[in-house]
């Protein structure tokens, strides 16, 4: 294992463009600085990233080789019955139709480039929401970073809200507002309400024609906002803008490295595929940024959707993009509009992130194919149609062959347990040689190490969230907060004045 320790590693310790009224008052705080990340340079790649590529296709090469031997054998065992020849039909029109979209995707992914950002004077009002929930200190982190951001101050407007919070979340808030004064607008729930009902809470006290959301344990570039909302001044099409995520907390242990891998196949692969058809599916929590007046239009329905006749609380992000996608917009994917985020380190959480993850994408899935099929929306809706497509693959027929394999391994474990394990390292080798190629450093064997460690203890949430769906909760962070209505409600009152003043001046 010692192979796989990244050598790259580095912290971001300065910024570019930083406001010096901002700098002056964080430098009064002995806290260590809200902008590192335990990211690895792209710009250093170039030496080293050629030889890691090829340490990747040479252990792919391999097992492929090894795969190729073993799948004779098991080629005949499975020809023995008629039900295994059925079987292994099917999964050579399935794994026809992956390489055929992996080529598809592998185009589009070479023709991407992002938006370069605009000038300060075609920039459009951006609102900035920062939901909070039993955050801590790094909720100040990450306001501290917006604030900081490359951005038209007299353009841009923060809101942090406080979804009931039951730690000292509210006491960090009101620390960003001492320090960065009107710029920070401050929102306390009475009680947890979830995610959805924060942003709410925020799109109504917002101004200006864009709205960002970003989770409050993440950090932004200096340069992030501007590349992120660029795309709306330059195209009246775009409906919202999926930022670029990174993993923050690296140096926390081997879950956090395997999935800045995973992050950077998500979202430098997929969503810059998805980006070139202009059918982002997904806009992430955690940086994303959305046209206001499409926003409002479809902000009521978003607050009240339902699933199974149960509130939906869970996937607003998706549910956002899915609305947004009917209403004929178009979504787009920001490669240079980076935050960096922090991920859980145990796999409880990552378990519980991710059923809630995949229990989302079974709703929101279905909730697309609803729409997509029609006239949506004018142009070319081919690429949109393919990404459902395989998403239904994905979430359906590619867990049944899951737990169909996971069987055949336990009955017949010589025969096709070595197998599997050669097709885990090569379906894990793209998301290697992608990190690989664009950072330059064997850190990408982590690819590796992930797919025997999502196959071994994950394998079980996707087929599971799809006979689950219907259920619902957080499942993070779940601690009974009390109601503080008289402090929430001086405090939007408060707001609401200051919000009247702006609107009036504007």
């Amino acid at each position: 294992m010692a192979l796989l320790v990244n050598p790259g590693l580095q912290l971001k310790t300065s910024l570019k463009n930083q406001k010096m009224s901002v700098a002056g008052e964080i430098s009064k705080d002995k806290t260590p600085s809200p902008f590192t990340s335990n990211t690895i340079s792209e710009k250093n790649a170039t030496r080293t990233s050629k030889l890691a590529a090829m340490v990747c296709i040479a252990v792919v090469m391999i097992a492929a080789y090894h795969s190729v031997i073993h799948g004779a054998s098991m080629a005949n065992f499975m020809k023995a019955t008629s039900l295994g020849t059925v079987f292994m039909q099917l999964c050579i029109v399935f794994m026809v139709l992956a390489f055929a979209e992996l080529i598809w995707r592998a185009v589009l992914v070479i023709m991407y480039k992002p938006i370069q950002s605009c000038e300060d004077d075609l920039l459009p009002g951006c609102t900035v929401i920062v939901p909070a929930f039993n955050e801590g200190k790094q909720v100040l982190m990450t306001l501290r970073s917006l604030a900081a951001s490359d951005y038209p101050e007299d353009k841009l407007k923060l809101i942090a809200v406080d979804d009931g919070s039951v730690d000292d979340t509210w006491e960090w808030i009101q620390k960003a507002k001492e320090e960065l004064g009107d710029r920070v607008i401050t929102i306390k729930q009475p009680c947890n309400k979830g995610k959805r009902h924060a942003l709410y809470a925020g799109f109504q006290q917002s101004i200006g024609e864009v709205l960002v959301t970003v989770d409050s344990d993440s950090t932004v570039d200096p340069d992030t906002l501007r590349n992120l909302v660029t795309p709306f001044a330059v195209d009246k099409k775009v409906g919202a803008v999926a930022g670029n995520v990174r993993v923050l907390n690296m140096d926390k242990g081997i879950i956090p490295k395997m999935l800045d891998v995973v992050f950077v196949y998500s979202f430098d692969f997929i969503r810059a595929s998805q980006s070139m058809v202009k059918a982002v599916m997904c806009t992430p929590g955690a940086l994303s940024a959305y046209r206001r007046n499409v926003v409002m239009d479809i902000l009521q329905e978003w607050l009240h959707q339902k699933f199974c006749g149960q509130p939906a609380n869970i996937g607003e992000d998706r549910a956002m993009t899915n609305l947004i996608l009917r209403e004929g917009y178009h979504v787009l994917f920001q490669q240079n509009a980076k935050v960096y985020t922090e991920v859980p380190v145990k796999y409880i959480n990552l378990s519980k992130m991710y059923l809630r993850w995949a229990r989302s994408n079974v709703r929101e899935t279905i909730a697309m194919t609803r729409f997509i099929f029609k006239p949506f929306r004018e142009g070319s809706k081919l690429g949109a149609r393919i990404n459902l497509i395989s998403g239904w693959v994905a979430i359906t027929k590619a867990q049944i062959f899951l737990v169909i394999t996971w069987g055949l391994i336990l009955l017949f474990p010589m025969t096709f347990g070595i197998n599997t394990m050669l097709g885990v390292i090569i379906s894990s080798s793209l998301a290697a040689i992608i990190y690989a190629w664009k950072f330059g450093t064997l850190s990408s064997l982590w690819a590796f190490v992930y797919g025997f460690y999502f196959f071994i203890s994950l394998s079980w949430i996707r087929p599971y969230a799809l006979i689950t769906p219907h259920k619902a909760g957080w499942l993070t962070r779940q601690i009974k907060s009390q109601p503080q209505p008289e402090a929430a409600s001086a405090v939007n009152n408060e707001n609401k004045m200051f919000l009247h003043k702006v609107k009036t001046a504007a």
